[in-house]
């Protein structure tokens, strides 16, 4: 699948100036990457599988992924895309896509990741500086950049493009996006601002180019993990986020 037409994402870039404002699980205001990392500049490795490992196949489970979270996986999803949390209050993470097929569950790559720069949390509302703790079903994808060869529906618009007051280093994180469907509509553009919890859980979480340091509640890889990402999510694997610390994500 492309880019993706149709009344409701045209809507929803129009009003994609709201969502930039309060986009990645931050409030009007919120600066997503102002530099307050806590634990990069510390020079402190990201926890989960060990990166540069030789890839694992074949597996039943997936692996650091206890019964509460596995349980909420639907029975058709054979797409993966684990976060492994450093811990309940570190900004770093580890990211690795699983596929399964007839024998089991692959790992088909590992990316070192940033997410929230306060770490997790199970409750997740507006501003707290963390990302949510779950499993969220991954539908929709786009950026300022034009599709990469997306599987996914992809809403490709300058509206991406965060607003002037963030960081500097900020200025790219949204080339390539993929909307994480906690507290948001699925089957639209990720620029759609709808918030069917409500405005106090948070919104606008999304999969996005890594800045160096913690996020005000996304998941964020490196430029050509982000590519990768794109063209392996495939629409009919029903591909879902299993996000959180490695504590959180055992139980």
């Amino acid at each position: 699948m492309r880019t993706a037409g149709g009344a409701v994402r045209r809507a929803a870039v129009a009003v994609a100036g709201l969502v930039l404002l309060a986009g990645c699980g931050g409030g009007a205001g919120s600066r997503d990457g102002d530099g307050k990392d806590d634990g990069a500049a510390k020079g402190e490795r990201p926890g989960g599988p060990a990166r540069g490992a030789s890839a694992t196949t074949h597996l039943k489970q997936i692996p650091g992924i206890g019964t509460t979270l596995r349980t909420r996986i639907p029975a058709d999803s054979r797409q993966v895309v684990a976060v492994y949390g450093k811990g309940p209050d570190s900004a770093e993470s580890t990211v690795v896509l699983y596929e399964k097929n007839a024998k089991g569950w692959d790992q088909k790559g590992s990316w070192p990741a940033h997410n929230g720069r306060r770490g997790w949390t199970m409750d997740h509302h507006e501003g707290d500086k963390r990302s949510p703790v779950g499993v969220f079903a991954l539908t929709d994808a786009g950026g300022v950049l034009a599709d990469p060869g997306a599987g996914l529906p992809y809403t490709h618009s300058s509206a991406f493009t965060p607003p002037p007051y963030w960081s500097a280093n900020t200025r790219h994180d949204f080339d390539y996006v993929v909307a994480i469907n906690y507290n948001r509509v699925k089957g639209t553009s990720p620029l759609d601002p709808t918030r069917p919890e409500g405005q106090a859980k948070g919104g606008g979480v999304w999969l996005h180019l890594d800045h160096g340091s913690g996020t005000s509640a996304c998941v964020s890889v490196a430029k050509p993990a982000m590519q990768t990402l794109l063209r392996a999510l495939d629409p009919a694997r029903n591909p879902v986020m299993v996000m959180g610390d490695r504590a959180h994500l055992a139980v």
